[in-house]
């Protein structure tokens, strides 16, 4: 093309700091910028333009990588969602077993491909539905679990061999799993076929959920021998999701959240060489659980991070010899603590946008909140857009047809370089502790989640961050959707079925397996099969877990305040 005489030849800036002296500087000049804090949502600040420049000493072959090569920051498998899709797995955990096992049904009916469930908290704590430190809490935030006949009425009519299941569940997990294989026999279906996810993670309760029966150190000898009963009897369940949800929802940053997850991480790996077992024959069995928040490239960065620090873990700190043990492998929920009463219909919008972080970070598996989690257990409408909105993700929007598409991106790799960064600043610090339990026992991760969380919330105070419909474009007189609740009734016929139980059972073998269990757990002999038995003969979860108590003992937290 021809040049006009006068024609003003185009400008090239060479680098960042020309540019921001030149057309930058000409810009402001000319209007400015918006009043705003330009930081994450856990403040840390963003530049206005990532360039090559910060990336100094980055080395993609040794810091990128290739999809399904160490050190996996372009995730584990080579062709990702272009092989398989993400897990679909959509929590679900209300009144009684059989409430549950019916929305169950309806989820694997209307597509999800595997099964999440909620417990109630009596549950949770280790009580059962007639204890009196449950009353009016029976079957409110998820199932009602007190024996084995719960358990079979909650997987009645769903093969144990053709299910992936996630039980969301700590401190007392391993009676909870006991009840799952106890139905698996029952089934006819042998432990090397079952296949999911027990949370099981007690380190994160002692930080951020608070749902604990025994101090720290004799629950994870708990936790030890589930892992070394596992691998050698279920080769195919993840023993433990180490999660880093709950201590996002405690209001940790995505830093301390990635942090402390992965410490936790590094001392159940610890806990099981020092009780003897091969890393290699249960490292690869580990998951883990992140939560995706609402600042779109800080979650992606925090996931990819999260990938690479894990696999260097576990290869050089561990000496794993299998990729498979230097895999991360983690499952994805949106952001519970971000949804909102107010306006409850702008919580899809939300999930939307923590969901599709969660897919570009390279979930295995993936659960969208309903939009109406902030007022009362999720409604069936409300489930089923959650669970479309993962579908039009998978099928509509094109983000599954290339691998890890933000690879290369000077900000993503930048923020991912920095996360990376603090988190294991963080975890240099806990080292120094002794590692997480002692950390633990001297409240740092609490203190430092208790003041991440007051500052976020002042930011929302004085409107430096903002929440839709909350702290701006406050909505007056809104209608609320209509909402399931959970009454007493519920409650009641728990408590009837648990005593026809304790009525039927055999009392004098019920005996000798808490006394066997006990005795088990005064010497070093694997607790789980003493549980096991204990719960085939009708035991309930409050009845396991306070068979330990004299051996164990309790914890009771410090402040941190």
């Amino acid at each position: 093309m021809k040049k006009h005489d006068g024609q003003m030849k185009p400008r090239q800036s060479r680098n960042k700091d020309e540019w921001e002296r030149t057309t930058l500087a000409e810009q402001l000049d000319r209007a400015g910028e918006r009043p705003a804090d330009f930081s994450t949502v856990s403040s840390l600040p963003i530049e206005r333009l990532a360039t090559s420049e910060d990336l100094d000493g980055w080395d993609p072959g040794t810091d990128l990588g290739l999809p399904g090569e160490y050190p996996y920051t372009r995730g584990i498998h080579p062709t990702m969602y272009r092989g398989r899709l993400w897990t679909m797995r959509q929590f679900a955990g209300f009144g009684s077993a059989a409430d549950t096992n019916e929305r169950f049904k309806y989820l694997l009916d209307h597509g999800q491909t595997g099964l999440s469930t909620a417990f109630d908290l009596p549950t949770l704590m280790g009580r059962d539905s007639d204890d009196e430190m449950a009353e009016g809490e029976v079957g409110k935030e998820g199932v009602a679990i007190d024996t084995l006949a719960d358990m079979e009425r909650l997987f009645d009519g769903i093969p144990l061999d053709q299910v992936s299941t996630s039980m969301t569940i700590n401190a007392p997990a391993a009676v909870i799993f006991c009840m799952y294989l106890a139905v698996a026999e029952k089934q006819g279906v042998s432990f090397e076929k079952l296949n999911g996810t027990l949370q099981n993670d007690i380190l994160k309760e002692y930080i951020a959920q608070k749902e604990w029966i025994y101090p720290p150190r004799p629950s994870m000898r708990i936790i030890t021998d589930l892992m070394a009963f596992c691998t050698r009897h279920v080769p195919k369940w993840n023993t433990i999701s180490i999660s880093g949800y709950h201590i996002r929802e405690a209001g940790s940053t995505a830093v301390q959240e990635l942090a402390f997850t992965l410490a936790d991480g590094i001392a159940y790996v610890q806990a099981g060489i020092d009780a003897g077992l091969d890393v290699d024959a249960f490292a690869p069995r580990l998951s883990f659980f992140f939560n995706s928040h609402n600042d779109f490239f800080e979650e992606i960065a925090k996931l990819r991070a999260a990938r690479r620090i894990w696999a260097r873990v576990m290869r050089e700190r561990f000496g794993a010899k299998q990729e498979r043990s230097w895999k991360l492998r983690f499952h994805t929920q949106t952001a519970g603590c971000s949804l909102t009463a107010q306006q409850p219909h702008n919580n899809i919008v939300r999930v939307t946008v923590q969901a599709l972080a969660g897919v570009l970070g390279g979930t295995q598996s993936l659960h969208t909140d309903s939009y109406d989690e902030a007022l009362a257990l999720p409604s069936d409408d409300a489930v089923t857009v959650a669970l479309r909105t993962q579908q039009i993700l998978a099928e509509e929007s094109g983000v599954t047809n290339t691998v890890d598409p933000l690879a290369g991106s000077y900000f993503v790799e930048s923020l991912t370089n920095r996360v990376e960064r603090e988190a294991l600043d963080y975890i240099e610090r806990i080292d120094a502790m002794g590692g997480i339990v002692a950390a633990i026992e001297r409240g740092y991760p609490q203190k430092e989640i208790a003041d991440a969380s007051y500052k976020y919330q002042h930011q929302l105070e004085d409107g430096s961050k903002t929440i839709v419909g909350v702290n701006k474009y406050v909505a007056e007189n809104e209608t609320r959707p209509r909402i399931l609740r959970i009454d007493d009734s519920v409650g009641h016929k728990q408590i009837e079925r648990l005593a026809r139980v304790k009525a039927e059972r055999d009392a004098d073998r019920l005996d000798a397996t808490l006394a066997a269990l006990r005795n088990g757990a005064e010497g070093d002999e694997n607790l789980i099969p003493l549980m096991l038995d204990a719960v085939r003969a009708h035991a309930t979860v409050g009845e396991v877990c306070q068979a330990l108590v004299p051996v164990f003992g309790t914890y009771q937290e410090s402040s941190v305040l």
